[in-house]
């Protein structure tokens, strides 16, 4: 009989089996940050209309307001509003970070199921010659006691 099943690219197949598995983690990791930049885009769009309300109801009183108090509920709009954009910025680029997180995921998965359809089919390979050894050996076996019985 034959030797037990060995794949050659065993160490490949469980490289790339990590790899998917790496991937998979840096994905969720990705998700989790993304998830974070949602949290803080929500945050800046309510400072944003907190700083907007103010200013609306300090010029609804124009004459109880200084012009020093106006300049900076300005100040403090604009600065909300650079925030809301910077907020926005970082999470569209989470979102692209998250993108490609799963691509790679998806590229590592690929890899790893080649290499295992690959093994399943050797495995299958390596049963049949197995199978097709022990019909050649006991049809050796039948033939000898066919021709022992025979004598």
């Amino acid at each position: 009989m034959s030797a037990s099943f060995r794949f050659s690219l065993e160490r490949v197949r469980a490289l790339r089996e990590r790899a998917e598995s790496d991937a998979q983690v840096e994905l969720v990791g990705a998700i989790a940050r993304l998830a974070d930049g949602e949290e803080g885009l929500r945050a800046a769009d309510l400072e944003l209309e907190s700083a907007r309300e103010q200013q609306r109801a300090a010029a609804v009183v124009p004459s109880a307001t200084a012009a020093v108090e106006l300049r900076d509920r300005q100040a403090y709009l604009e600065r909300s509003e650079a925030n809301r954009r910077a907020s926005e910025d970082e999470r569209d680029r989470l979102a692209e970070v998250a993108s490609e997180r799963g691509a790679e995921l998806e590229r590592a998965s690929r890899d790893h199921q080649m290499l295992q359809r690959l093994r399943e089919r050797r495995l299958l390979e390596h049963q049949r010659e197995l199978a097709r050894e022990e019909a050649v050996a006991l049809d050796e076996i039948a033939v000898t006691r066919a021709h022992r019985s025979m004598l």
